[in-house]
């Protein structure tokens, strides 16, 4: 096995193309047997292989520096850069990130996962070099996706790269996928290159003719090589690089190491801005994501023989999936009803609705700030847009839902989908930000269901708003037990137990274990009012205010981050101490939901602990 053998990439210096090659087979099969068991980013990780040993083999790494856009397609980068042999623990709580990681290795430059940024990321670093004393001479390296392209980010960061003329190379690598397949006018151009009829034809009588015997160096080969490059030239479209101040080489073959290695090699003797385009197979070698790319993107545990997933009892019931059927439903008595997402209908589970409604469904690409924009210009005439988006992702559009949204109070509906605490994915992906930075906007209605039912009300009622409303849910299955769902008031909590001793005020999927804990507490003495609070703004605050006066402690529970969050709004409404529990401020690592939310004190066990210890110590003071 030459892959145990690899300790960094130095070591692939010495290995024949051949090695290489029987490498590239030992890397795949090393993903699918972890992924099978972990869960992770598998088709892309899969198609960029070649590329990634062709790039480590060419460059000086850690002292050249790669980055990678998103950084769900680097399993391979991690398995050449020494992190094989913990790669069994890939996106388990303590073992290696499912992304790159600043943290966990000097080949990681910068700790990323969200799309369009590593070009950006690239220049400060070739900018920095050249401003150095003394001045450094390292390579840099973008490795962006044909998805990355539909974020305007990626776009201002190739702008100002042709512009300021610094060295650095991008390596374009296009499969016709993010993560469902591209859409866009870009998507159609990029695959003009890799399809046009004409110069596939000449390239393939060119491959024959250099085919045949002839004399190392002939200059045969030399004239048929620039005859190549004169011909892609007049018939492939490749000027919109060229344009933004790039020199274009490609497109390759992405699999090809004996064409990849020396192109490269080539191509970092040359200065100035430099894209090199590569096509490449998403889930190569695998034949279960060749075949399915979409549904290996990211992928839980599944039967590598078979290819298919293995599910936990109820994975089914998920909040995804009842917003996949509800708003679907809804859109067949709501004819003015239509949804965006960016780049993700699965995820989002709107590929449902696309397919019941594809007049009425939007793919926007990556490119959530444009989706906002996009939503409000539909709101202004009289729609009723609802955006599907993650949490962590909604992130990119901050301006976008204040000055495009809140500030018209036009009313789009935002389905904040993997709100709280995601899992596997890791810091970059943990959607604990949303309601801190919902809170400080005028205009919104902020809510979270605790449960199926709540959740199914929660989305027909946000309908029947004039203003721009966000639901935020779980990336979690539905609880067990369903309470009644009492009927909804805008601003108004709902009252679930009373007592004296303690008032929680619980929010979305904190609501259940809240319950469960106070019934902990009362077996311990202490009895406890809870409510679910229903909605972050407008606050119940007229309930809370009765509550609070009638206990000698006030707790707030939240799946989300303390500072600025839903326990802040309580303390700021009643003006007295509370105890908030939640996510503190900090980036939440990658393990499991359940283990990280036990790790925070945020089940039923934890929470009773944590009131039980403050209520003790405001009994001593």
């Amino acid at each position: 096995m030459l892959l145990e053998t690899i300790n960094g990439p130095q070591d692939l210096k010495r290995l024949t193309l051949e090695q290489l090659t029987q490498l590239a087979g030992e890397i795949r099969q090393r993903m699918v047997e972890v992924v099978s068991a972990t869960g992770g980013h598998l088709a892309s990780s899969l198609g960029t292989v070649e590329l990634c040993i062709a790039l480590h083999y060419c460059l000086n790494t850690p002292q050249d520096k790669i980055v990678w856009d998103v950084g769900h397609q680097a399993y391979a980068h991690k398995l050449l850069t020494g992190r094989n042999k913990g790669f069994a623990t890939l996106r388990q709580f303590g073992g290696t990130s499912g992304f790159p990681c600043k943290e966990e290795s000097e080949y990681d430059p910068f700790s990323v996962g969200h799309s369009s940024t590593a070009v950006s990321l690239a220049l400060g670093l070739a900018s920095a070099r050249d401003c150095s004393t003394p001045k450094q001479n390292f390579k840099v390296v973008a490795v962006i996706g044909d998805g990355s392209l539909s974020g305007g980010v990626c776009f201002e960061g190739l702008n100002n790269t042709g512009h300021l003329k610094k060295d650095i190379l991008v390596v374009l690598n296009t499969n016709e996928m993010s993560i469902s397949p591209n859409v866009g006018a870009l998507s159609t151009y990029l695959n003009k290159l890799i399809s046009l009829p004409v110069y596939n034809r000449f390239k393939t009588s060119l491959e024959a003719l250099i085919s045949v015997r002839l004399p190392k160096g002939s200059r045969i080969i030399k004239i048929a090589n620039k005859f190549e490059e004169s011909l892609k030239g007049l018939f492939i479209p490749g000027m919109l690089f060229e344009e933004l101040g790039f020199r274009y080489f490609g497109p390759l073959d992405g699999h090809n190491l004996g064409l990849l290695i020396p192109r490269i090699k080539n191509i970092l003797t040359i200065r100035g801005p430099l894209l090199l385009h590569v096509v490449t197979q998403k889930g190569k070698g695998f034949k279960h994501a060749e075949d399915n790319p979409v549904k290996f993107h990211g992928i839980g545990p599944f039967d590598i023989a078979t290819g298919e997933s293995v599910k936990k009892p109820g994975a089914h019931n998920t909040y995804t999936n009842t917003f996949s059927e509800k708003i679907t439903a809804l859109a067949r008595l709501h004819p003015e009803v239509v949804t965006i997402t960016a780049a993700m209908p699965e995820g989002t589970g709107l590929d449902k609705f696309r397919d019941a409604f594809p007049e009425r469904f939007f793919d926007v690409g990556i490119a959530e700030a444009h989706a906002v924009c996009f939503a409000a210009g539909l709101a202004r005439e009289g729609l009723k847009p609802v955006v599907a988006v993650y949490s962590t992702f909604l992130q990119r559009a901050y301006d976008q839902l204040i000055e495009d949204v809140a500030l018209q109070n036009l009313g789009v509906i935002f389905a904040v989908d993997r709100a709280g605490i995601v899992g596997e994915d890791g810091q970059t992906h943990q959607g604990i930000f949303d309601i801190a930075y919902f809170r400080s906007i005028p205009n919104f209605v902020l809510m979270a269901p605790k449960d199926g039912k709540e959740f199914e009300a929660m989305l027909e009622f946000c309908l029947t708003l004039d203003a721009p409303a966000a639901l935020r849910y779980p990336r979690a299955c539905l609880p067990a037990q369903s309470l009644p769902c009492s009927p909804l008031m805008r601003g108004k909590a709902e009252v679930l137990r009373q007592g004296g001793d303690v008032a929680i005020f619980a929010l979305g999927s904190m609501v259940y274990p809240a319950l469960e804990a106070a019934e902990i507490l009362s077996r311990q003495g202490l009895e406890s009012f809870v409510a679910n609070s229903r909605f972050i703004k407008p606050l119940d605050q007229e309930l809370f205010s009765r509550a609070a006066a009638k206990a000698r402690l006030v707790v707030t529970v939240e799946e989300g981050v303390i500072e600025g969050g839903f326990g802040s709004a309580v303390t700021e409404a009643l003006n007295r101490p509370v105890l908030r529990l939640g996510i503190p401020s900090a980036f939440v690592p990658h393990g499991k939901r359940e283990i990280l939310l036990e790790k925070f004190g945020l089940t039923a066990q934890g929470i009773a602990a944590r009131i039980k210890d403050a209520y003790g110590k405001d009994q001593d003071r």
